[in-house]
């Protein structure tokens, strides 16, 4: 942030502005709501940041409405102008419009999360007072304050009773993996058993089919024959032979499906997941994958996202979120897996996992038991 505030004001004051009518504010908030990537807009941007983070603190609610508006980068510009305007304010905040701004779940998270900042600032045991609030918040940033409260009162509590019923409701509603991971294993401490598996939603049935060629990396284009059409008792050519669909499920508590398991540590290699997944509605959903390797995938035959990399990091929970949606009744998902060449030990995963949520990163559940699951 430091960094982006010094790029604000050497545009701003790198600006000349001889000649020019002064500029309405909503004319200034719309340059900011404006700007676009690769530096479009910049300098009416900086121009106009320097004058709307001289304005007096009632314009902080509508500030907070034009992020409504803004793309992210808009959004940084115009949240940067509000803790400018907060810092150097002399008179008191209105904060009543801001708390009704905070409260209006229909405000973007990002905007509803700068306005907790401002009142923060403004009157830290007022906010504090707040937190409490949040706990079934759809802002997953505001929920999480409230969770780590639970958290940290659970911690403190000496009555075994009400500690674990605060583990519980911190487990219940929380969405962030640290979260969760944390109000788990201290239920485990006393004796309570949690399905994480299930807590978070991941999917752990799949058949599998591999391994198929990926010398030199060529397979991750090559369409192999399960994108087109599944059909379980068909064979395939594999990359030494003729391959066919095998059951594989997930014993992992984060869902991991280690492919290696099936078809042992090869290299330059590729498979292919596939599982049904019975959806009660039609609905907007998250698909929440993780995986070291690179992979694409599909859902009801519609390629959603591919990421052609391979070993950067680890494999985590949530890693990459790519927006889709469900049909009502059965959805077919197809996930492709790729191996590279590369012998380092920190290259022998061939994984992945994945979970199906709300825009929350609350768990979709499935309808029922599909005919062909375990």
């Amino acid at each position: 942030m430091k960094l982006f505030l010094k790029l604000i004001l050497f545009i701003a004051f790198s600006i000349s502005t001889y000649g020019e009518k002064k500029p309405k504010e909503t004319d200034l908030v719309q340059i900011l709501i404006d700007v676009k990537g690769k530096g479009d807009g910049n300098l009416s941007a900086g121009e106009a940041w320097l004058k709307i983070s001289s304005l007096p603190p009632r314009y902080i609610p509508d500030l907070l409405n034009a992020m409504n508006q803004a793309n992210p980068i808009g959004d940084n510009w115009i949240r940067s102008a509000i803790e400018k305007i907060s810092e150097n304010s002399e008179s008191s905040l209105p904060v009543k419009k801001i708390l009704q701004f905070l409260e209006d779940k229909s405000n973007s998270g990002e905007a509803r999360e700068q306005a907790f900042q401002v009142l923060q600032s403004s009157n830290k045991d007022h906010a504090k007072k707040l937190i409490p609030t949040f706990l079934k918040d759809p802002t997953i940033s505001l929920r999480r304050k409230a969770v780590s409260q639970l958290l940290l009162n659970a911690s403190k509590e000496t009555d075994q009773s009400k500690k674990i019923k605060l583990y519980e409701k911190a487990l219940e509603n929380g969405r962030d993996v640290d979260q969760i991971k944390l109000a788990s294993d201290a239920l485990e401490r006393t004796g309570k058993k949690v399905n994480i598996q299930e807590r978070m939603g991941f999917v752990v049935n799949w058949h599998t089919v591999g391994p198929f060629n990926n010398e030199e990396r060529k397979g991750f284009d090559v369409k192999y024959k399960p994108e087109s059409s599944v059909d379980f008792a068909e064979k395939y050519k594999g990359k030494n032979g003729l391959i066919k669909w095998s059951q594989m499920s997930s014993n992992d508590p984060f869902g991991l499906v280690d492919i290696n398991q099936n078809y042992g540590q090869l290299k330059e290699v590729l498979a292919y997941a596939y599982t049904e997944f019975n959806s009660k509605n039609e609905q907007k959903a998250q698909f929440r994958i993780g995986s070291k390797n690179a992979w694409k995938l599909w859902v009801n035959g519609e390629l959603l996202f591919a990421r052609d990399e391979y070993h950067r990091g680890k494999t985590r929970v949530d890693q990459f979120v790519i927006e889709g949606k469900l049909k009502k009744g059965e959805n077919q998902i197809l996930v492709k897996v790729c191996q590279n060449e590369q012998t380092q030990s920190w290259t022998k995963q061939w994984e992945f996992c994945l979970r199906i949520t709300d825009k929350t990163g609350t768990p979709i559940h499935e309808n029922k038991k599909l005919s062909y699951n375990f």
